[in-house]
């Protein structure tokens, strides 16, 4: 079964502390759904109109699970959190066997 990931392209960060808070709350949501974050507030380097700014990438067992973590009531209130702190690309996506 191919494993599930989340991608999250932060576009503009408008209010780091909102940005904080989401960051101690979404893990809630990630863990228990076997999320494990492979990157995370590293350096990023942007080609091809892509942006130089914070992304972060996390692993699941399958395609369901990202998608049962993002569903779940603890991430909507870590979204609830962020607010208007930030824009984002948030995709997930379904890895290859």
């Amino acid at each position: 079964m191919p494993k599930g990931y989340i991608v999250v392209c932060y576009k503009e960060i408008r209010d780091p502390e909102k940005v904080k808070k989401y960051s101690e709350l979404a893990p809630l949501a990630m863990r228990p759904r076997g999320a494990k974050i492979l990157a995370r507030d590293g350096r990023v380097s942007a080609f091809e109109d892509g942006i130089e700014e914070r992304t972060v990438v996390a692993e699941f067992p399958s395609y369901e699970a990202a998608l049962e973590a993002y569903n779940s009531p603890e991430y909507q209130a870590a979204k609830e959190a962020l607010g208007d702190g930030a824009i984002r690309d948030f995709r997930i996506v379904e890895g290859v066997d």
